[in-house]
């Protein structure tokens, strides 16, 4: 096994067509067939399904890809890190949801980016389950994950602070009224939440289902973007990470409710695999992290 049978078939696999795939890599396209037949002879399997024109993986195919990423990026971490030169280099994947990503991540990519240009950034936008599924697959380095604080024996967490939740409502909404909001208050309501297993809608849909309510109905959006569009068209309200809401509840484009109780909170979690080999990169990232979310 070779690694340029490998990312031949890396690249097959990206761009699903030979040659696409022999023109990225500058080979012909006899080489490229030559080296995914001479892979799938080693390892005894079809790695694609070939139909006319048209190519797929195999459940096998998806199940090698994963192994054959990982080989890759090993490989590129181990001459990055026995490199004599002092400057950093290397590919980092981070994952995160869509709230992290387009709110707290942005100025820590811009001050890491400063400091170590040599270094390439790869952001997965993912849920809470996807980012550790993806952690123990080593196909991403580190993951910044909100909800529940982690007690998990095979992630190391580097960096945990509270992330405020609020509950929003359109101005002028009936709930704007009350001094306290209390459970029973939301049993006429739409509830506007995000996708399955985010942290929020959990904490949101456990704290009425322990009071016994049921919101009038539940409206699913796939993007934070989307919920606040909704709730400040006055369709229903929503509990969101504040800083995700903070320019809309400046410009008093919605009102943040006063929850009868405690104020809601989660976790925003820097974590990583406890086998991980921490690359040179990658402890450039956990430190500036750090100093860039104690400033």
């Amino acid at each position: 096994m070779e690694f340029r049978q490998l990312n031949a078939f890396i690249t097959v696999a990206k761009l699903s067509n030979f040659t696409k795939a022999a023109f990225e890599l500058g080979y012909s396209q006899s080489a490229i067939t030559a080296q995914i037949q001479q892979l799938e002879k080693e390892l005894g399997v079809n790695l694609f399904e070939r139909l006319g024109k048209n190519i797929s993986l195999t459940s096998e195919g998806e199940k090698f890809l994963v192994y054959a990423k990982q080989i890759i990026k090993l490989s590129d971490e181990a001459k990055n890190n026995l490199s004599t030169s002092d400057v950093v280099k290397g590919t980092l994947t981070i994952g995160a949801n869509e709230s992290l990503c387009a709110v707290r991540l942005p100025p820590i990519l811009k001050e890491f980016h400063e400091r170590y240009p040599e270094i390439e950034i790869i952001l997965k936008m993912e849920g809470n389950n996807k980012c550790k599924t993806l952690i123990r697959e080593n196909q991403i380095d580190v993951a910044f994950i909100i909800g529940q604080k982690i007690n998990d024996s095979e992630l190391i967490t580097e960096l945990e602070f509270p992330e405020p939740l609020v509950l929003l409502a359109t101005p002028g909404h009936p709930l704007t009224s009350k001094k306290h909001v209390h459970p029973e208050d939301i049993a006429e309501c739409n509830i506007i939440v995000s996708e399955k297993g985010c942290g929020y809608r959990n904490l949101f849909e456990q704290s009425l289902n322990d009071a016994g309510v049921t919101p009038k109905s539940i409206i699913e959006m796939g993007s934070i973007q989307s919920i606040k569009q909704l709730t400040m068209s006055g369709l229903g309200i929503t509990l969101l990470p504040k800083i995700a809401a903070a320019e809309e509840l400046k410009r008093k484009q919605l009102i943040e409710l006063q929850w009868w109780e405690d104020s809601f909170y989660l976790t925003t979690q820097m974590v990583y695999h406890r086998d991980k080999w921490v690359s040179r990169a990658l402890r450039a990232f956990i430190d500036t992290s750090k100093e860039m979310m104690k400033s």
